[in-house]
């Protein structure tokens, strides 16, 4: 027994770590990656350590494109387009770990990711691609900045935000989805699309570009667009 307690004690005094154990320190220290591949909304692959290895996003969960039981879900092409244009626009892309295990069960590297100094996680919720789910602690770092950018996209009534019952605590309701593309209801006309530069723009009914206009998102007011980063198509 005083030989175990003689060797624990080395174990502190000199910092190591007894073999197997995962580093979680509560470092908010930033790790620049290279991401090597967008798989979906919440999901990729970056060279990390010198090794190509899969990252899944802490927080946050997206529509499926190639589950293996859900398939491909409604506005799940779309959210994987958003993520692949935030980190491909950026110029630096980092991770950040929480304090907790760094590895799912499926071992999948869980972090927070950022592209140009702002949180790719927080963007999806805010731009209604991405509801807020699977909080394990103690890897709850930024679940209420991400819980406030959830309850404004569902005010605004954008992405999965936009069908009644589509986003659930459970996850996505396939059935709750209304068909081509419509708006939740006849009041809601205005489109909003985002262009290959990332660049957010409104279309009004009746303006030039509104029909040809393929719509990410659709609004009932000017000022729901607005509140979503989106700008006028005249401006």
């Amino acid at each position: 027994m005083k030989t175990l307690f003689l060797f624990i004690g080395l174990l502190l005094l000199t910092g190591c770590t007894i073999p197997g154990a995962t580093e979680t320190g509560g470092t908010t220290d930033r790790i620049p990656v290279e991401v090597t591949q967008v798989i979906d909304g919440d999901t990729v692959r970056v060279i990390y350590e010198g090794k190509e290895t899969t990252v899944r996003y802490l927080l946050v969960d997206t529509p499926e494109t190639n589950h293996p039981r859900f398939g491909e879900q409604p506005l799940g092409p779309e959210a994987t387009e958003r993520n692949r244009e935030i980190l491909k626009t950026a110029d630096h892309v980092e991770i950040e770990f929480d304090v907790g295990g760094r590895f799912d069960d499926y071992d999948r590297l869980l972090g927070y990711f950022y592209a140009d100094g702002d949180s790719v996680q927080e963007q999806l919720v805010a731009e209604g691609f991405a509801r807020v789910a699977y909080i394990y602690p103690p890897n709850t770092r930024y679940v209420d900045e991400f819980r406030e950018a959830e309850a404004t996209a569902k005010q605004a009534e954008i992405g999965i935000w936009q069908f009644d019952n589509y986003a659930t605590d459970r996850g996505f309701n396939p059935d709750a989805y209304q068909p081509d593309n419509a708006p939740a209801t006849q009041d809601c006309r205005i489109k909003g699309n985002i262009n290959r530069s990332g660049d957010k723009i409104f279309h009004m009914p009746g303006t030039p570009s509104y029909e040809q206009t393929n719509p990410e998102q659709w609004f009932c007011t000017e000022q729901q667009a607005r509140d979503a980063g989106f700008r006028s198509a005249g401006q």
